[in-house]
């Protein structure tokens, strides 16, 4: 089985690259340490699995560079391994086509399973991941449009209604009508209570 390292920390990787050395069955077919590097490195190199970080430091991010991996011709399974487990980061990973979503604390013995069970095409979660996904169907969150959530991120940012309008080239107006729908979404009245509503929610996080 060809395994191919997505993540832009070489100590992570090396550490991957040891750990896998000694399971015979795998072989580490290549890695990259941003999402463009990963896209044509994979289209070249054909793997049956994709060890996918959300955060690379730059653009594409995990999410965009697994929507693209998934896109190229008779594409690999990717499986998102990752610190950040919050609803928005599993959801947005699963939507991007991942075949799985582990944490970076499991166990080498449960990395190396999800690992041969993604290449046998199953589904595979953290305990964590797969209770929260369950919490998120039995308690749905409020659905926000891409535009509301930019609009919330740069909220959480600290901007000014004329300082979001420039940012995403719509007038004023256009923001205060989002603000709107966003505020009777999430159930609050103000813009620090949306904040901290989003986050709780796992909606957005602040770095």
């Amino acid at each position: 089985m060809r395994l191919f390292l997505v993540d832009d920390h070489p100590i992570v990787r090396t550490g991957l690259t040891a750990l896998f050395a000694g399971e015979e069955d795998v072989e580490i077919a290549g890695e990259a340490d941003n999402g463009d590097d990963a896209v044509r490195l994979i289209a070249l190199r054909a793997p049956d699995v994709v060890l996918m970080d959300l955060r690379l430091g730059g653009d594409p991010d995990g999410v965009e560079t697994t929507r693209r991996v998934r896109a190229l011709p008779d594409p690999p399974k990717v499986l998102v391994l990752t610190t950040y487990e919050t609803d928005t980061d599993i959801i947005r990973a699963i939507d991007a086509g991942a075949s799985g979503y582990l944490l970076k604390d499991s166990p080498p013995e449960r990395l190396f399973e999800a690992v041969r069970a993604a290449a046998r095409g199953e589904t595979v979660l953290s305990p964590h991941v797969a209770a929260r996904l369950m919490r998120r169907v039995r308690d749905p969150l409020p659905t926000l449009t891409r535009r509301e959530m930019e609009i919330l991120a740069l909220l959480a940012e600290g901007l000014g209604n004329k300082d979001m309008a420039k940012r995403l080239f719509v007038t004023e107006a256009t923001v205060k009508t989002h603000l709107q729908r966003i505020y009777t979404k999430l159930g609050v009245d103000t813009r620090t209570a949306a904040v901290r509503a989003a986050v709780e929610q796992d909606l957005i996080r602040l770095d």
